[in-house]
């Protein structure tokens, strides 16, 4: 049986990774809690939603003050992704909770998630440079400085919106490094400051929504959450502060392989519902053995 203990050391391991890498702390808290420490992976999700919520919006402030955010983005991505949100977690409630494959669905999901956002970890300097080229092959093709997005791309934003609103619902995971990539290929033009807090000020507002309405559903541990905020807080500014004495590069590379492992582990194996058991049947006693002699 675990106890805080063991959740404020988890909450620190995954704020201290955040806090050197950057990277979202769904994409390790929810493994964690499900291989680990064996919460049922609706509870994980819906109490890792709020968790990512409350821990990036520290970090929505930072890049707000400093005027990283692209506001335009973050509407129209929030125009696709909140609604989407809405409707995948209507139908997780009504329809899909019912079913004996609930658990299943999640996970592999889940397990899907997870390896692409190994991906993007693995290979995002090679990603990087190869759009850092287009930047120099190509003119700015709109004014995002000045708050404007063409037609074309707003379509294009709204739908990665919905992408994210479905997947971010059922997994937790995407809002950041999946989220970062989508938009590094959509703006190859917007400096990765102004992405990467576009990204986190749309995160925090897609978790929110999608962790209330996990709430909603009784899916949230309000006693874990506490204790894994308790733990990761500290460690997100600690490892914020260290993270330019430390080898970031490998680290992130570490991190990549772990969780590309992981969704392939939950791919294969995913966490099944456990079977009903039935109630035994006793044998009515002959008539025979009844009687006295």
């Amino acid at each position: 049986m675990f106890g805080p203990l063991e959740f404020i050391l988890a909450g620190v391991l995954v704020g201290f990774c955040v806090g050197i890498t950057g990277v979202g702390g769904g994409s390790l808290m929810t493994p964690i809690l499900i291989s680990l420490f064996r919460i049922e992976p609706h509870i994980a999700i819906g109490t890792d939603l709020l968790y990512a919520a409350i821990s990036k919006f520290c970090g929505s402030l930072v890049h707000a003050k400093k005027l990283n955010i692209v506001w335009p983005i973050v509407i129209w991505l929030a125009v696709g992704s909140i609604p989407a949100s809405f409707a995948t977690a209507w139908v997780l409630e009504h329809y899909l909770s019912q079913s004996s494959h609930y658990k299943m669905v999640l996970t592999m999901v889940l397990g899907f998630m997870l390896t692409l956002t190994g991906i993007s970890i693995i290979f995002r300097a090679t990603i990087e440079k190869f759009f850092m080229g287009l930047r120099k092959k190509k003119e700015l093709p709109e004014q995002i400085a000045h708050d404007t997005i063409s037609e074309t791309k707003r379509i294009y934003i709204i739908i990665m919106g919905i992408i994210l609103g479905v997947f971010v619902t059922l997994s937790s995971v995407g809002a950041g490094a999946f989220g970062i990539m989508a938009l590094i290929i959509m703006f190859p033009n917007l400096p990765m400051i102004r992405i990467i807090g576009s990204d986190v000020v749309h995160a925090v507002l897609l978790t929110l929504v999608a962790g209330l309405s996990h709430m909603s559903a009784g899916n949230v541990d309000f006693h874990l959450l506490m204790w894994l905020l308790v733990g990761s807080i500290p460690a997100i500014i600690i490892g914020t502060l260290i993270s330019s004495r430390l080898p970031e590069k490998i680290i992130r590379k570490v991190l990549g392989v772990t969780l590309f492992a992981l969704g392939v582990n939950f791919i294969v194996h995913p966490v099944k519902a456990k079977p009903v058991e039935k109630p035994a049947i006793t044998q009515p006693v002959s008539a025979e053995k009844t009687t006295t002699k």
